[in-house]
């Protein structure tokens, strides 16, 4: 977890784009751990197959599955409702508004299990994640 020492409470009670600032973060180290083990280590590569996984348009998906498929705590969906109705002030010009607020729910959620140190949830959430965007057939979803 490192040396910075954050409460639980002080955790829930972060703005919902800090959350999300932290969870890109982790989010993203973890794709490129994922791809980097799996055997891809061209940068060009690791580059463009990491978008695959970064992306709003991923992330989006990603959660829509995870709710649907009942995959979400009460608390994460909470926490996902907080990201996503979080106002940033701006929108990437490639992304709509609906799934860049959805990718900042996602974000939200992996940056809130990461900083309250539930281990062990952090990792099922981000192997579903991967799993998902891996899977033959999901493509004309994403």
């Amino acid at each position: 977890m490192g040396i910075y020492n954050l409460r639980d409470i002080d955790v829930k009670q972060l703005n919902a784009l800090a959350l999300a600032y932290m969870g890109d973060a982790v989010y993203e180290q973890a794709v490129r751990e994922h791809l980097l083990r799996s055997g891809r280590v061209k940068p060009n590569v690791l580059h463009k197959q990491a978008t695959n996984y970064v992306s709003a348009k991923s992330q989006a998906a990603i959660v829509k599955h995870m709710q649907q498929t009942d995959f979400l705590t009460e608390e994460e969906e909470a926490v996902l409702r907080r990201g996503r109705n979080a106002k940033s002030g701006s929108v990437p010009k490639n992304t709509d508004v609906v799934t860049y607020n959805y990718s900042s729910g996602f974000e939200a959620v992996v940056g809130y299990l990461y900083l309250l140190g539930k281990s062990e949830r952090l990792e099922q959430f981000i192997a579903e994640s991967l799993a998902w965007i891996e899977r033959p057939g999901e493509e004309e979803t994403k």
